[in-house]
């Protein structure tokens, strides 16, 4: 069987799901729970959607946002035997990543394209060649036999398009282009759903794309930009923590920008780092340094230190990978 038939077949020996995926969900994880619960729909599972955190307001507009339970640990699921439950992770290299409790089930199901899986599940699929864990769901559905609804259309491409950066980096590929086809054959508009991803912000956005943009530092001959933010600024701004999505992105519509980290204050003593890179450049590697993880280009962790010596750290492992990749800019 291939790896999505033997993920479909896991699935059908059960009646009842648990769906999450990691603390600080994005638009793939988001997408992967919600298209994977609609098509559980289809086939009359019970089926709840439990995660660490609200999803970005950004993604109010989407269908069956509400569905989305923020809980600190798993509900029971009354009525049910054990073995008629099973829990479905997406998204997560580890069962420790949604930050949930109480998600052990006997029949765990584990779908993700991030290096470094640790394949933690009773039915498991890795596949880092998929641009989006979406990517893999969609497969899924497929094997499941559930037609795709622009219900489920929708969140295929949140998935997608979030995960790519508006296709602008990851293991894009053909099928990536196919799915999308299908996305847009069930009637949703790809350009539409676009614009809600990414135009659908206030005008707090911009001032603090303004302010975090002003302040951005340049290294290693305008190869690596840092930026940073704390609640402070928001603050002034008028913004919040959801306006910050994509921002990261900013730096590298510059030629010669190949790598750019954004420091986000948590505490005085811990940083959240997000970064992005072009090309050859891995950021995951930085990540990892510091128990983080993600793609070559996409990547995130957390750094403990004041504020000049987490930043001095990532400039410093950034600055080596940049050299690394022999990228001739300018």
């Amino acid at each position: 069987m291939s790896s999505a038939a033997a993920i479909a077949a896991a699935i059908l020996q059960h009646d009842a799901f648990l769906l999450t995926s990691h603390a600080r969900p994005d638009g793939d994880a988001i997408g992967s729970q919600l298209a994977m619960a609609f098509a559980l729909d289809a086939l009359g599972k019970q089926v709840r959607v439990i995660n660490k955190d609200a999803p970005p307001a950004t993604f109010a507009p989407f269908p069956g946002i509400d569905r989305i339970q923020v809980l600190p640990a798993a509900p029971v699921l009354s009525g049910l035997s054990p073995d008629a439950e099973a829990t479905i992770v997406m998204e997560c290299g580890d069962l420790s990543r949604p930050e949930v409790a109480g998600l052990e089930r006997p029949a765990i199901i584990n779908i993700d394209h991030h290096v470094g899986n640790t394949m933690f599940g009773t039915a498991n699929w890795f596949d880092g060649t998929a641009a989006a864990c979406t990517e893999m769901v969609a497969d899924v559905i497929d094997a499941l036999g559930v037609a795709w609804t622009p219900a489920i259309a929708t969140h295929l491409y949140l998935g997608i398009a979030t995960d790519t950066g508006g296709f602008r980096h990851g293991p894009i590929s053909a099928r990536t282009f196919e799915i999308c086809a299908r996305i847009a054959a069930t009637g949703v508009s790809p350009a539409q759903l676009s614009r809600e991803i990414f135009d659908s912000f206030g005008v707090g956005r911009i001032r603090l794309t303004g302010a975090i943009l002003d302040a951005m530092e340049l290294h290693h001959g305008n190869r690596l930009a840092v930026l940073y933010y704390d609640d402070d600024i928001l603050a002034a701004c008028g913004a919040t923590s959801d306006d910050t999505d994509g921002l990261v992105n900013l730096p590298l519509g510059a030629k010669d920008v190949l790598a750019v980290a954004l420091v986000r204050k948590q505490t005085d003593t811990q940083y959240r780092v997000s970064m992005r890179s072009k090309g050859a450049v891995n950021v995951r590697a930085v990540a990892v340094q510091h128990g983080g993880g993600g793609h070559v280009n996409a990547s995130a962790c957390s750094v403990a230190g004041s504020r000049a010596a987490v930043t001095s750290a990532i400039i410093d492992a950034l600055t080596a990978q940049v050299s690394a990749a022999g990228i001739v800019t300018g």
